[in-house]
């Protein structure tokens, strides 16, 4: 009976994994092509073809590819042992303050949920970042991207295991089909269970702080790369035209560029706004507009270029923002109009209204990422270091908006290369598709570096907060002589380390079981 049974719970779990895969992916064919991986698995281990290979199935579907390629390498590279010793111990640090933001976002998101529950269940698909599933990830840049973060995240762990004479077994990917899930690099695991705690914690560290690392080296890169671009049409554009507006009623279009105003250039924000200061409610002004597939109603549809001329009457824009109030039932006029008076919009003021909104110049699309290196030749030192400290951060909403998109696309056919050395050689497509890949890289790397600083194992934080809990209360009995013995000691760590999982592990599924609620 037994015999009979041991097929049904085999293929029992393949099952139930491929119908979670289809409920998040909604694909007959992922799945398909997931079930014939995980059969032509089953088959090449059956033969012992994995064997021969040197890989090994795990976990059902993922393939764990090793290879001792590389070991010259990594000896030569992490020679210089007390380099290493240092950036371990900087690496550390690091991760120990990085970890305190994971902490305090994941407590801030789980009072959030608990407090404002979601309205929308998360889509089962965006639930874990798998470039081509996740909506707003899609599929080939960020799966360079990926690979790029998992190499350097892996190799990082096996320098810092050699620079403490630790020995690496062998260097591998894991893999479900062409998809990169992971990579290790596999030391002598009774070395490093011997190794002394802040060695190991260092080692531990070293993954994410590499990640962190490399994604600023990378925004600095990305930042360069953005300066390459001009506009193609030098101008402003608005996203949105205000309904009963001067700009609504002259026929101007979202995105259409304006390159003149009264014949008079207007290349960029500044100059259009000091040219508008001109005015006065009332004025009708002459615009040259040009208009092409980045105006169009449909952005695919192939837009010949045309140029024209509207006339505009402008508003008052202190009688705008008092009738926009007077049709709201919501809005407190009297506090209104304080505000108004408070930002030099007064009924008196005087101050002209086109009629848009999100007016912007022609490298808007990039002008974000430029301002880095921009405020550095300003000799804004300071400037350029928050600006690129906080960078990721603005980074991470981009796709989730954009919908998988790095820029504004009718933003992004605004843009051309300049005549910089690269951007003259590789071109405006070229130009394009290196900024992309160096959007997504910096973006993928500080997801990664930021998700394995989550204080559980078996993230690198949960390690690192299991030796650093070891040694404080080791360092504490020592200092105060407690008399506690060393086994105590260990069994109090994992303890400690075991209930921040589990803490950790609630907070994180907590909003996802809220948003369905």
């Amino acid at each position: 009976m037994r015999e009979q049974e041991r097929p049904r719970r085999g293929i029992l779990l393949p099952l139930i994994f491929l119908f979670l895969v289809y409920e998040i992916s909604n694909s007959i064919i992922v799945v398909t092509v997931i079930g014939i991986w995980y059969f032509g698995l089953i088959m090449l281990e059956e033969n012992g073809v994995l064997d021969k290979w040197d890989a090994t199935r795990v976990l059902g579907i993922i393939l764990m590819l090793r290879t001792r390629q590389g070991q010259k390498i990594l000896d030569k590279v992490s020679s210089n042992r007390k380099f290493w010793r240092i950036y371990g111990e900087l690496s550390i640090w690091i991760c120990l303050f990085v970890m305190t933001g994971v902490i305090l976002l994941l407590l801030l998101s789980f009072g959030s949920s608990v407090t404002s529950p979601p309205r929308e269940p998360i889509p089962a698909q965006d639930l874990l970042l798998i470039p081509g599933v996740t909506s707003f990830v899609p599929f080939w840049w960020p799966v360079l991207a990926l690979i790029v973060a998992i190499i350097i995240h892996e190799y990082s762990h096996g320098i810092q295991a050699r620079a403490h004479g630790m020995k690496i077994r062998s260097f591998g990917l894991l893999l479900v089909g062409p998809l990169p899930m992971g990579a290790f690099a596999e030391p002598e695991q009774e070395e490093m269970y011997r190794a002394p705690r802040r060695d190991r914690m260092r080692l531990f560290a070293a993954g994410p702080s590499i990640n962190l690392i490399a994604t600023y080296i990378v925004i600095i890169l990305l930042s360069s790369t953005a300066n390459g671009f001009v506009a193609k049409n030098p101008g402003v554009h608005a996203v949105e035209i205000i309904e009963d507006t001067g700009a609504e009623k002259s026929g101007l279009l979202p995105y259409e560029i304006i390159t003149h105003m009264n014949g008079i250039p207007v290349p960029d924000y500044e100059i259009f706004s000091e040219e508008m200061d001109g005015f006065q409610p009332g004025d009708e002004i002459t615009l040259t507009v040009l208009s092409g597939s980045w105006s169009a109603a449909d952005f695919n549809q192939k837009t010949e270029q045309s140029q024209r001329d509207i006339g505009v009457t402008l508003m008052d824009r202190h009688d705008w923002y008092i009738g926009l109030c007077e049709q709201d039932d919501s809005c407190n006029l009297e506090e209104t109009r304080n505000y108004l008076e408070e930002v030099g919009v007064g009924p008196d003021s005087n101050i002209p209204f086109l009629g848009v909104s999100g007016l912007s110049d022609g490298e808007a699309g990039v002008s974000r990422y430029g301002s880095i290196l921009n405020a550095v030749n300003d000799d804004n030192i300071l400037g350029a270091v928050i600006i690129t400290a906080i960078m990721p951060l603005l980074m991470l909403g981009v796709p989730i908006a954009g919908d998988g998109q790095v820029m504004n696309l009718r933003e992004q056919a605004m843009l051309t290369a300049g005549d910089g050395v690269i951007a003259s050689i590789i071109g405006t497509s070229g130009l394009i598709m290196l900024f992309t890949f160096l959007f997504w890289l910096a973006w993928i790397n500080f997801l990664l570096g930021f998700a394995n600083l989550i204080p559980m194992i078996p993230f690198d934080g949960g390690h690192i907060v299991k030796d650093g809990v070891h040694s404080s209360l080791s360092f504490y009995n020592e200092i105060f002589n407690r008399g506690i013995h060393p086994i105590k000691i260990e069994s109090w760590a994992n303890k400690i380390s075991n209930n921040s999982s589990f803490i950790f592990l609630f907070i994180l599924i907590i909003p996802v079981i809220m948003s369905y609620l």
